[in-house]
């Protein structure tokens, strides 16, 4: 809904979030609740891959893998950034082949809301992918891939093109530092571009690790990625506040009077 309604103008995820998640339930697939503790090894042998507190089937799995195969077959062999890649994924979508309505990736593809995953081929899309280049080469023909520099330069051109930017991250990891990095990025570009104004972090991670998902956003601050007059960490479990905060936004109703950027017209789709 965020999306929808013009709240966010760019997503960074992971893989498995876009992927595993969002696309498969598009393709008619759930996730179901774990009741109780359950052998993993009984799981395996009954084709149930477990995420923490929830089962998939890993034959629906293996079948979101083949379309994402089918998807890439269609396409030009040729480089591809995960945002380019995932705007046809939510084509091919709205095409109806959606069993689902309503996901990210279609949504953002109406939208024209640019997704990208610094870190794709990491999720049920890799097996895809690699696939789709064996088979190619065993051919003889030439294949798609997944350009990750590309990524980095296309974020980096909405972030310039943006001018005043802030961000809303959920958890971290590899979509918080690259989301980040797009300023110091323009820099090396010969580019001045205005820190991200406004950040807000959502996480469980402990900044005593040490760890990039749990780095303060007062550390990014001394990258020159972050300013630190409107910054918030917020330590908390990100379904217990988003939905929150998201709908705390949309009641305020400052979105009403903005127009929706639609980044991906940067290039050109």
């Amino acid at each position: 809904d965020m999306v929808k309604f013009g709240m966010i103008d760019a997503v960074v995820a992971t893989g498995a979030s876009i992927v595993d998640m969002d696309f498969f339930e598009a393709l008619g697939f759930k996730h179901y609740q774990a009741a109780g503790e359950v052998d993993d090894n009984v799981l395996r042998d009954n084709y149930i891959d477990r995420i923490y507190d929830t089962y998939i089937d890993e034959e629906e799995l293996q079948a979101c893998d083949h379309t994402i195969l089918e998807i890439c077959n269609r396409l030009e062999p040729r480089g591809y950034s995960s945002r380019e890649f995932i705007w046809e994924m939510g084509k091919w979508l709205s095409e109806g082949n959606a069993k689902k309505p309503g996901s990210l990736i279609q949504t953002a593809y109406e939208e024209g809301v640019p997704i990208f995953c610094p870190a794709f081929v990491d999720s049920s899309a890799g097996f895809g992918l690699v696939k789709h280049q064996k088979e190619r080469i065993a051919a003889g023909q030439p294949y798609l891939m997944i350009d990750a520099v590309a990524d980095f330069r296309e974020l980096t051109d909405v972030k310039i093109a943006a001018g005043v930017t802030g961000l809303f991250m959920v958890g971290g990891g590899v979509p918080k530092n690259f989301a980040q990095d797009t300023v110091v990025c323009a820099e090396i570009l010969g580019v001045e571009a205005e820190m991200h104004r406004y950040a807000v972090q959502i996480t469980v991670a402990d900044v005593r690790d040490g760890a990039c998902s749990s780095s303060t956003l007062k550390e990014a601050a001394s990258w020159g990625k972050v300013q630190t007059t409107h910054e918030q960490m917020v330590f908390a479990e990100a379904t217990t506040v988003v939905p929150l905060i998201g709908s705390d936004a949309y009641h305020r109703g400052t979105w009403k009077n903005r127009d929706k950027r639609r980044w991906n017209k940067l290039f050109g789709k």
